[in-house]
Parts: structure tokens; C-alpha cells; sequence
């Protein structure tokens, strides 16, 4: 069956862009481009495409000869008015199979000859050249509903495939949001051998408009039904949970099923919690095991696998590209939305984003809960697995997940389950631009060298206990330099070719008036964001604002070919130039500045002021430094400035710790700390840097610093509440509270010194082995451990007795000696009567 051009309804050329692919074809390279559109998904083919590198035209012949001599067939190779960052023009070398631009490449660079841009897949370069972000139109050239013969056993679901020779980015900006891509969080069980259990699946709304509930489970629903009165779970939770049970007599069924149910419910995105790595990657493995082909594509192909290591094989991260669908998982997005959680565990982030967590109570011995449920209680097994779903559903909903990552696709081009790709979102936007004004991109390494740049500026602290405390930030401060001063990688290039005419940076760096692309990309993300914040679109602004932050660390990073120190550095030397002159400026006018760091300065004011009085004093600083800086970029640099700094906060109340260990040091003499304070703010207590917001300190030492900061805020008596912590401690009252908490973060035999956590993981799992069990203290787990008179011991076998006084002397008196100098007392002095009652 086929369709005509004329027929083809409108709606349907023009999606949401879910999937690229680009593969050798015996016709030549074509791509695949899966699409969302208002009508379903489609498959849009792209053929007679050519891989692209450059070769500077002085080493054209001699490429060309090597690559004769190696029996390489090019396309073409054409002379260009395309020149390097060094102004050498370049030559394409374009070929018909990516087989052969790879064989091509790596000769090239053998024989020492430069490739420009040799690491664009053709699908990339497609899409980046049009402007196709995740928005794209096609005008197909035909079209055909086609279904494979494997497909046929599991569904009717048909596809439409177009061929297409004309694709570009989509003006139809609100109907794209308008297509809607259908979520299903999935999660499996196994045993630790790694046979599978069971695989949940949730969804709060499919394409239908009808949620999905479902439970795949191996098992006998005769068997279990008659137990289902020894279930763990009341009679109606029983019920409930047995109606979304589909039985399956073994392994091989369950697989094979799951695979059915992708094709009959077909969802555009899966998620899941470590889903890729964990979850998908075991499917995958059991699939190979039995001889069944994993086609969950909507191709009706498997998945393709990717690996990157990062330290050794226990560090490996996968990546799975599956055909017109996506798989997110939960764990990295919420990282790259800058989310930030003492354990990014699913209990931990449901706890703190939802206030629930997971059905199984005990955590250290969940595993061995789900072997005896699936063997004894596979009501509750099957209520835990969709459980375990339900969660991750809730939180992707609650965090606005995939309106993030939908957004940071549509402004960036990066796929929509591409995770980090910093570099690639800035080359993305620079390089089309690049191209239209006459250049290539250079290599990494092009860069000038023997510069280092300076990281933000931190200045020294001035220690003590305020009142009154203004916080003044630079917006954007990064950007907002970038916007003033042009700061821009071609900018560079050609400002350096007429310094007279261009905008002085640091390093011997010039910045070209005219020719420039990152002030302009910011500029308009800049006023995305503020229609999005006007818009309360948080997902939107948070999207713009993380972009707009990581061109600075681009730009910085040697891992990008637009790396020079001289970019880098003219941004973070303006930022501490900015600073140091603002903070002059402020102490010239009579104010006291007693902190400044990266883009934000803490000014003092006088403690008889009211609240109401210092929030007008604040709002008159920041006007009086914005117009002041607007006159000085002016008469300095004829430039208009972009920068606007902000009166951020008021602190009632303000605290600057001393850095410990200068109790010999002279009162006037003192250094204070840096990214370590607290105050109050609006009637509320405020911690950055300290104990209370660190994962690495106790319970109690955090109850202990905010109760004592409360009361010496609060101008109350505090000796009596120390010595009853103090007291309470040594009787035992607070053990529960006495744990640490700390992550492993590589494997035990290469922690070259033994710290307190792999000690007590080293402990815990020779006490294992001796049970015959596995040892389960490894990379990336969270060993639970307690200081006793013993020393270390983990928490689940310690039998000593804790040391109060190590706690005490290490969790107790360091938070208490931060900040009772300022108020003419000592720890010491306040507990000597105690210390040797017990």
C-alpha cells in the first residue's frame, strides 16, 4: 500500500525529531531521521549523502595521491572558499560510504596531514547545516506503509516510511509542543545472578489517553492466586495489584512478551532509574543468552550498544540507540538539570522531591527480599516492581524532566537523550554560522599555548558575626562578559587581524566590533529567558540558563576545538577586574566589603539600619554600580555594557567563619573562610559550605550547628544546650545520630591509603565472605560506619562500644569553636566540668 504526495496529510510533514541514523548503503550513504508527528511516528529516509572533512588546499595532491595509492574511492574533491583560523584555504574531500571517509581519515593522519572536522557523522552535519534542531519539516519525494515479516507476529502496528530530499527546521514552533511523546517508565527484578524476575511498566498516559499499568511476571497464576491469602499485602491490595499481572511460564516468554507489548502499545520514550546501564543492558544480555532477537526498534531491529570508559571497566557507561525510540535515564537527567541530592538512590530522590519512597522497608536487604517475594509472595513482588515505576513516573513529573530535555534538544540540536554535550550544544549553533562567514573549525590542540586561565575570583574574608549584610550579583556574569566585550572564537581571529579597530581582551587578546556569532546566540537565548521566566516556565528557563552558563566551560575546555586561553581568560580576568573594582568602588563610598566570590560581593552596612531600610539602600547600590559601569564601558571600550548587577539577598544576621587552626593568631590577623558561611535570611537560617548541608558529617553535629547558630542569632544563652548535647552524647542518647554516611568511589584495591569508609567496607566484606555471602561494598556504593573504641566499624556488624569523645573532639567542638570566639566564648571552657564525668 502506498500513499501520493497529494494525499499525504499536513500534519504529518512536520515532528518532533525522536531518533538520527546514518548507515553505508549499496546506493550510498542515506540517513534515517524518526519523527513524531501529530499523527504518529514516521520514518523519514534521506539518501545520496556524503561524509565531509577538509584538508588545507597546500596538501590537497598529496592527500589525494595517498589516498589513490590506498585504493580509496572519493566522491569528489573540490577547492573551497572555506580557510582555516590560520587563513590557509581548504579543499572538501567528500565521499559516498562512511567506510571509506574513516579509512581515509585515519590514512591522512598517519602521513601528518591535518583533516578539518573529520568527527561529523553525515547525520550530524545534515541536521546542523539546516538549522534542525528538534523541530523538523520534510517534503517527502514518496511515500510507503511498509511492515517487515517479523514484525507481522507480534502487531498491525504500520509505519509510514518517506523519502525525502528536502528537510529544514520548522517555523510551526507551537504546534511542535502541541505533539505530545508518549512516556513508559520501566524497571525489572532479578535475582544477583541476573535472572529475570519480572518487568514493570507505568504510565500515567499513553497515546490512547489511557494509563498503563502492567507487571510481566514469571509464574503459575493458578498457584499464586490460591497463596494469594499468605501474601504480605491486604486482600485489596492483592486484588488490585493481581489484575495488572500478565503470567508468563518462563524467561524466554517474559522477554518475548515485553517485545510484544512495545510493538501493541509503542511508546515513544522509555525511562527508568540507571535504565540503560542496569535494566536495558540485562534485557540485552538474556536475549543473547536465549537466542532472541531484542527488536524493540521501531525498525523491528535491536537495539546498538555503545561504550565509553571512564577509569576502568567498573566506570563504563553504556549508551543504547534504539530505533524511533528513546530511552532517558532518570538518574543522569536530573544531574544535568543541576539537580543536586546527597545519593541520587530512588529512595533517597522520592523521599526528597516526592515525600515517598519505596515499598521494601529494608534497604540493605532488599535483594534478598525480592528472591524470597518471588519465590513466596509474587503479589508483592509484582506491587514493589510497579511501585518502583510509579516513582520514577512521579518524579520525571514532578522535576519537568522531559519538558527539559525536550527543550535543551529544541534549543541545542542535541538529540533528546544525548546526556552532558556541552561542546556539541556550542558547535551546534557556532559552526553553521562559522561556516557561512568563510571558515572551517579548527582541530583541538589549534588553540593558542602556555596560557593557563584563572578560575572566578575568591577573595580573603573578613571573619566575624554582622548584622546587616547585603549580597549584590552579577546576572549571568560569564555571559553577560561574552555579550559586552564580544568574547567569541572567530571574534578572536579577526580582531586580532585589526587590533586598532577592536575591543581590548587580556592575554594579548582582541575582539572584532562586527564580526562575531556567541554575543548573538546569548543575546537571543538571554531574551528566551526572560519570556520564559515572565512565562513562570521554570523547565524553559532552567534549559536556557544551564546553556548559557556551559559556553564559558566550553570555551575553556581542552576537550573543545575552539579551546584558547585567550578566550577563557578574557572572560574570567574581566570577571575579577569587575569584582575587585566594584568592591573598590563600594569601600570608596564608605561601605565595608567583607567577601566576594565569582559574581557576587558581600557589603556590610550599618547594624542600626532596619530591614525595610536595608532593601532600598540595596536596589539604590545596584542601580548606582549598573549606571557607573554603563558609563565606564563606554569611555573605556565604547561599548555598551550588558552587565547588571542585582541586590540579591539581605542577611539580618551573618556569620564568616575563621579558618580553623589560627587559634594563635592575632584577632586583626585572622583569615576568614571561603565558601563557608551562614546567616539569616527573612527569618530563615541559611548554610553554604557548612556542616548542616555536607554529606560527609553526622546527624548530630548538624542538629548540634543549626540549634547553636539559632540561639546566638537569636541573642539567647547558649552554654546550657551545649552541655546537654554534650551530656546527652556520652550517655548514648544520640547513636543513632553518630553515623556516617560515605560513597566509594572507585574500586577498594586502588585507594592507595585506607580512609575510614574503605576500611570499614573492607571490614564488612570479609565479614560477608565468612557468611558465604558475595561481597556487596564496592565502586559506587554507600558504606554506613560508626568510630568506636575499636576504631572503624561498619554499622551492621559493629559490637563496640562508640568513642564520645571522639565525637565530641571531631563532630561537636569544630561547628561549636566556628562561631563562639565572636561572642567571647570557648567549647573548652564552657564543657570543663564535663569531660571527665564519664
Amino acid at each position: 500500500m502506498s500513499l501520493t504526495v497529494e494525499k499525504l496529510t499536513p500534519s504529518l510533514n512536520y515532528g518532533f525529531l525522536l531518533t538520527r541514523q546514518a548507515y553505508d548503503t549499496k546506493q550510498g550513504i542515506e540517513l534515517s531521521l524518526w519523527v513524531k508527528t501529530l499523527q504518529g511516528a514516521v520514518n523519514v529516509i534521506v539518501q545520496n549523502q556524503q561524509a565531509l572533512f577538509f584538508v588545507e588546499q597546500t596538501q590537497q595532491v598529496h592527500a589525494q595521491s595517498l589516498l589513490s595509492e590506498q585504493r580509496i574511492v572519493t566522491a569528489k574533491v573540490t577547492p573551497l572558499a572555506l580557510k582555516t583560523f590560520n587563513q590557509q584555504l581548504v579543499s572538501g574531500f567528500y565521499f559516498s560510504t562512511m567506510r571509506e571517509f574513516y579509512r581515509a581519515r585515519d590514512i591522512l593522519k598517519q602521513a601528518q596531514i591535518k583533516c578539518y572536522e573529520d568527527d561529523f557523522r553525515p547525520d550530524e552535519r545534515f541536521l546542523m547545516e539546516r538549522f534542525i534542531t528538534a523541530g523538523i519539516e520534510f517534503i517527502p519525494r514518496l511515500t510507503a506503509l511498509s511492515i517487515t515479516e517479523s514484525a507481522k507476529q507480534y502487531s498491525q502496528t504500520n509505519f509510514a516510511t518517506f523519502y525525502s530530499d528536502k528537510c529544514r527546521a520548522t517555523n510551526k514552533t507551537q504546534l511542535l509542543d502541541d505533539i505530545a511523546l508518549t512516556m513508559v517508565s520501566l524497571d525489572i527484578e532479578c535475582s544477583m545472578a541476573g535472572e529475570l524476575y519480572s518487568i514493570g511498566l507505568h504510565s500515567h498516559k499513553m497515546s490512547d489517553g489511557k494509563p498503563i499499568k502492567c507487571v510481566l511476571m514469571i509464574g503459575d497464576h493458578n498457584n499464586v492466586l490460591a497463596k494469594a491469602k499468605q501474601s504480605t499485602l491486604s486482600n485489596e491490595e492483592a486484588r488490585e495489584i493481581a489484575e495488572h499481572i500478565v503470567w508468563v511460564d518462563n524467561e524466554q516468554a517474559l522477554l518475548t512478551a515485553l517485545i510484544a507489548w512495545v510493538r501493541v502499545h509503542d511508546p515513544d520514550i522509555f525511562i527508568g532509574w540507571n535504565v540503560i546501564n542496569f535494566d536495558f543492558n540485562l534485557l540485552q544480555k538474556r536475549c543473547d543468552i536465549h537466542n532472541i532477537a531484542f527488536n524493540i526498534g521501531r525498525n523491528y531491529q535491536s537495539p546498538r550498544w555503545r561504550t565509553r570508559s571512564a577509569g576502568g571497566s567498573q566506570n563504563e557507561q553504556k549508551f543504547i540507540d534504539v530505533a524511533g525510540r528513546v530511552v532517558l535515564d532518570g538518574i543522569d537527567l536530573l544531574k544535568n538539570a543541576t539537580y543536586n541530592f546527597a545519593s541520587f538512590s530512588l529512595d533517597f530522590v522520592a523521599n526528597a522531591l516526592l515525600g515517598k519512597g519505596k515499598k521494601v522497608d529494608d534497604v540493605e536487604n532488599r535483594i534478598q527480599e525480592i528472591n524470597d517475594n518471588f519465590h513466596h509472595d509474587k503479589l508483592a513482588l509484582a506491587a514493589y516492581n510497579l511501585e518502583d515505576c510509579r516513582l520514577v513516573t512521579l518524579i520525571f513529573e514532578q522535576s519537568l524532566l522531559l519538558e527539559f530535555t525536550r527543550l535543551r534538544a529544541k534549543l541545542t540540536g542535541l538529540s533528546i537523550d544525548r546526556i552532558g554535550g556541552s561542546v556539541a550544544a556550542f558547535t551546534n549553533l557556532y559552526l553553521p554560522k562559522l561556516h557561512r562567514s568563510g571558515y572551517v573549525a579548527p582541530n583541538m590542540g589549534d588553540g593558542l599555548q602556555g596560557l593557563v586561565s584563572p578560575g572566578g575570583y575568591v577573595m580573603d574574608s573578613v571573619p566575624g558575626l554582622y548584622k546587616n549584610v547585603l549580597v549584590l550579583d552579577f546576572k549571568s556574569l560569564y555571559p553577560s562578559i561574552i555579550r559586552s566585550f564580544n568574547i567569541d572564537p572567530m571574534g578572536l581571529i579577526e580582531g586580532l587581524k585589526s587590533p586598532k579597530n577592536s575591543i581590548k581582551g587580556f592575554d594579548g587578546a582582541y575582539f572584532s566590533r562586527d564580526k562575531h556569532f556567541l554575543p548573538d546566540i546569548i543575546n537571543e537565548l538571554w531574551l528566551e529567558r526572560d519570556i520564559a521566566k515572565k512565562d513562570k516556565n521554570s523547565a524553559l528557563s532552567q534549559a536556557i540558563k544551564i546553556i548559557m552558563n556551559s559556553f564559558y566551560g566550553v570555551l575553556g575546555s581542552t576537550g573543545c576545538r575552539f579551546f584558547d586561553p585567550r578566550l577563557s581568560g578574557s572572560i574570567t580576568k574581566r570577571s575579577h577586574e569587575l569584582l575587585k573594582t566594584t568592591s573598590l568602588w563600594l569601600e570608596n563610598d564608605g561601605y565595608q566589603v567583607i567577601y566576594g566570590d565569582t559574581d557576587s560581593i558581600f557589603v556590610h552596612v550599618d547594624e542600626d539600619k532596619t530591614a525595610e531600610q536595608c532593601q532600598v539602600l540595596g536596589k539604590s547600590l545596584q542601580d548606582k554600580i549598573n549606571v557607573r559601569w554603563q558609563a565606564t564601558l563606554k569611555e573605556e571600550f565604547s561599548i555598551e555594557s550588558q552587565l547588571e548587577i542585582e541586590f540579591e539577598t539581605h542577611f539580618s544576621q551573618f556569620l564568616m567563619p575563621t579558618i580553623r587552626g589560627q587559634e594563635a593568631v592575632k584577632e586583626q590577623s585572622k583569615v576568614g573562610t571561603k565558601k563557608r558561611y551562614a546567616g539569616v535570611v527573612n527569618g530563615k537560617l541559611l548554610f553554604k559550605g557548612l556542616e548542616t548541608v555536607r554529606s560527609d558529617w553526622t546527624e548530630l553535629s548538624k542538629i548540634f550547628q543549626q540549634e547553636l547558630y539559632r540561639l546566638i542569632f537569636n541573642e539567647d544563652p547558649v552554654d546550657d544546650y551545649i552541655k546537654n548535647i554534650v551530656d546527652e552524647l556520652k550517655q548514648g542518647l544520640h547513636d543513632d545520630k553518630l553515623i556516617y554516611k560515605k560513597k566509594i568511589r572507585r574500586s577498594l584495591p586502588d585507594y592507595v591509603n585506607t580512609p575510614p569508609h574503605v576500611k570499614a567496607a573492607l571490614i564488612a566484606n570479609s565479614k560477608l565472605e565468612g557468611e558465604g555471602k558475595k561481597p556487596k561494598y564496592t565502586n559506587r556504593r554507600t558504606i554506613r560506619y560508626v568510630i568506636t573504641l575499636d576504631g572503624v566499624q561498619p554499622l551492621e556488624y559493629n559490637e563496640s562500644k562508640l568513642d564520645y569523645d571522639f565525637y565530641v573532639e571531631k563532630q561537636i567542638k569544630p561547628i561549636a569553636n566556628d562561631i563562639l570566639p565572636f561572642i567571647g566564648k570557648d567549647f573548652d571552657a564552657i564543657t570543663s566540668n564535663q569531660m571527665g564525668l564519664f
